[in-house]
Order: structure tokens, then C-alpha cells, then sequence
């Protein structure tokens, strides 16, 4: 390449050697500031909750469970903002391999199969399986675009569970596996009464993760997942190899909900079908979009924000109307309407602000640019996509 290109202390040079470095500065950058992010959310946070009014709603120890539980929504959102947000790929069915991982566990570590395969490695193990089956389940729908995949991911969320529900020997049927041994570190093992080695544990997976997608997002493969969402065609007819790419999509989202799915087993000791339902892919799909598709903080703090409003504010709002006696709020059981709020707001999102809370700079710019402000630009972006794949 002949054109000089400048660098960000504004030095000038030449060839992709000097946007490689500077995309290694840039990442680097990116891990560091994750890094920090979550050390100061994970310090503050239960800091918050003990003054008014977040002490009046429960204790400390109940906050911070709570926010556990909501880590590991804002996992599965960050996996499937991969398939959704990055490459254009709908899955309906991401619960699948959030259920695929915690009966990893369960069969690794729990007296139904008499294993007591340690949690540290099962979180690798569980991740490989969830993988497999989702480039099993990206091999066969590779053709399929839209509506259609939709559709077949949808079919397979539903199958999984019924699978589980139906396989008494294999999986204990409706009674599901209980008894799944609890993590443990020098000696030290996790107990339900003390909340907080969960949370650290849970602060450090969803760093590392954050880290591996950003890493994933400014590589190769990450503009050439953004160039299959743009245009597909036009991406395979750039030289991108669409086949190896949507299959380490499917691939990668799956092996994050399985390891969420680890998580989860551990914490719970317990796992059951009814726990994977079409609901859990509904939640983390509205996650996704209401956090603001193809932004990773986006999608964490917009997962993060829905599971508390839907745990805590909700059942905060049956007590306090309960406490005062307002005539027919009293009666309203605001839990059993959540979705109800949840198709509120994504009508309301999709009205005001379609690309979400907290939304990625191109699609922000794509939702709401006059078409004529793309005029000379495009080329530009397309001509940078194809030079950074092969």
C-alpha cells in the first residue's frame, strides 16, 4: 500500500506492519481498561447497597448474591452478542447451551454419576462441549439466513430441554441433578450461606471473557463477522471464508453459555430441564438488544440492569404496594407481568432508540445517518474489511 497512513501520537508510516502495532496498542488499551472497569464495578457495587435506599430493599449478602445471578445473564448476553451483535446470526435457541454446560457439570461432579471432577477444569470442559454442539448445530444451517435459522435455533432450544426432561436414566428426568458438588481452592470450599466467592469468582469470568471478545472484535475474524452482518455476499465475494467464520460464531457464543452454565450448576447444586426453557433465550435475546447490539459494555451493563430490575425492583414493588394497601396495585403481582414490561420496552426501544441503550458507533451511525452521509464512505470501510482477511 502506497498511501501513508498516521498513527495516533500523529507519526507517519507506511504498510499494514504499522496498523498491526497500532492494533496491538489498541488492544492492549482495551484489556487494561476492562481490566479497571470491572475492578471499580466490582468494588463499588457492594458498597452502594448499603446505604439508603438500597439497604431498605435486603441485605448486603442478598444484594451480592444477587449480583452473581446477574453475572451470569451478562455472560450468556455477551455470548450471544457474538452470534447476534457481531455476525448477523439470529439464534432463538441460545438456552440449549446453557443447559448443555450445566449438565456437564452435573455429570463431572455429583454423586448421580459418582465423578468429582474438580470445577476449575470443568469450566474449560463445559465450554469445549457447549462449542461442539454449536458447530453441530452450525454445520447443517449454514445456508439458512434470517427467518429460516431463526426458526432452526429455535427448534433446537426447544429439543434440548425435552431431551433432558424425557431421559430419566441419563438425566434424572423432571427431579433433575442435585447434589453437584460446590467449587473449592486450597481447602477452601464455597458454601450457599457466604455469597461473595461466588462474586469474585463471577467478577473474574466476565473480565476475562470481556477481554477474549474485545481481543476477538479487533482481529480478522471480528471484521470478518462484521462484514458477513453488513453483506453476507458481498463478504464471500471479499474473499472471507463465511463457512469457518459463522461456524466460530455458533461456536464461540455456545462455549459462553456453557460456561455460564458451569457456573450456574455449581452455585445452584442443582439443575433441572425447567431451568432452560424458550424463556431464557427471550431474556438474554431482550438483553442483548435492549443493551445495545454489537457494544460488549453495552451488553453487559444492559443484562445487567434487566436482571436486577426483573429480581429485585419488581419484587421490591409487590412489597411496598402490598405494605401500603393502594387499592388495586395491591392485588397486581408485578413479577408474573415482566415480560409484559419486557414487550413495553422493546416496543418503546424500537420506536425512540432502535440500536439500543448503550449502542456501537456503526450501528448507531447506520439507524440514524441520512443515506447521502454514507456517499464516499462506504467504499472506504469495505476496502479496509477486505484488506484485514484473507
Amino acid at each position: 500500500m502506497s498511501a501513508a497512513t498516521t498513527t495516533p501520537a500523529g507519526v507517519s508510516a507506511k504498510g499494514p506492519g504499522m496498523r498491526a502495532r497500532i492494533g496491538d496498542f489498541t488492544s492492549r488499551h482495551r484489556s487494561t481498561s476492562v481490566i479497571i472497569g470491572m475492578a471499580i464495578v466490582a468494588a463499588v457495587l457492594p458498597l452502594i447497597v448499603v446505604v439508603p435506599p438500597f439497604s431498605a430493599f435486603q441485605t448486603q449478602n442478598a444484594w451480592v448474591d444477587g449480583f452473581t445471578n446477574a453475572g451470569v445473564f451478562v455472560l450468556l448476553a455477551l455470548g450471544l452478542n457474538i452470534v447476534v451483535g457481531l455476525a448477523g446470526l439470529l439464534d432463538l435457541g441460545y438456552a440449549a447451551f446453557f443447559a448443555i454446560g450445566a449438565y456437564t457439570y452435573a455429570y463431572g461432579a455429583s454423586p448421580f454419576t459418582g465423578l468429582e471432577i474438580p470445577f476449575w477444569p470443568m469450566l474449560l470442559v463445559g465450554a469445549i462441549v457447549a462449542a461442539i454442539f454449536g458447530i453441530l448445530l452450525g454445520a447443517p444451517t449454514l445456508r439458512l439466513r434470517g427467518d429460516y435459522l431463526a426458526i432452526v435455533t429455535l427448534g433446537f432450544g426447544e429439543i434440548v430441554p425435552i431431551v433432558f426432561l424425557n431421559s430419566d436414566q441419563l438425566t434424572n428426568g423432571t427431579n433433575g441433578i442435585g447434589g453437584i458438588f460446590k467449587p473449592s481452592i486450597f481447602g477452601f470450599t464455597f458454601t450457599l450461606t457466604n455469597p461473595w466467592p461466588f462474586y469474585i469468582v463471577m467478577v473474574g469470568l466476565v473480565t476475562l471473557t470481556m477481554i477474549f471478545i474485545y481481543r476477538l472484535q479487533d482481529s480478522r475474524i471480528g471484521r470478518s463477522w462484521e462484514a458477513i452482518r453488513e453483506d453476507e455476499l458481498a463478504a464471500a465475494s471479499s474473499g472471507i471464508n463465511t463457512v469457518t467464520a459463522k461456524l466460530l460464531a455458533f461456536a464461540l457464543g455456545a462455549s459462553t453459555a456453557g460456561l455460564a452454565g458451569v457456573f450456574n450448576a455449581a452455585k445452584l447444586t442443582l439443575v433441572s430441564p425447567d431451568q432452560f426453557l424458550f424463556v431464557v433465550s427471550f431474556t438474554v435475546l431482550a438483553m442483548v438488544v435492549l443493551g445495545g447490539m454489537g457494544n460488549i459494555w453495552g451488553v453487559a451493563v444492559g443484562a445487567f440492569v434487566i436482571y436486577t430490575i426483573q429480581s429485585v425492583v419488581l419484587k421490591t414493588l409487590n412489597q411496598f404496594f402490598d405494605t401500603t394497601g393502594i387499592p388495586i396495585l395491591k392485588d397486581i403481582d408485578f413479577i408474573q407481568f415482566q415480560f409484559v414490561l419486557y414487550g413495553v420496552a422493546l416496543v418503546l426501544m424500537m420506536l425512540l432508540r432502535p440500536e439500543g441503550l448503550f449502542p456501537s458507533s456503526r450501528r448507531k451511525r447506520e439507524l440514524h445517518a441520512r443515506p447521502d452521509e454514507f456517499e464516499g464512505e462506504m467504499p472506504d470501510e469495505a476496502g479496509e474489511i477486505a484488506e484485514s482477511v484473507p
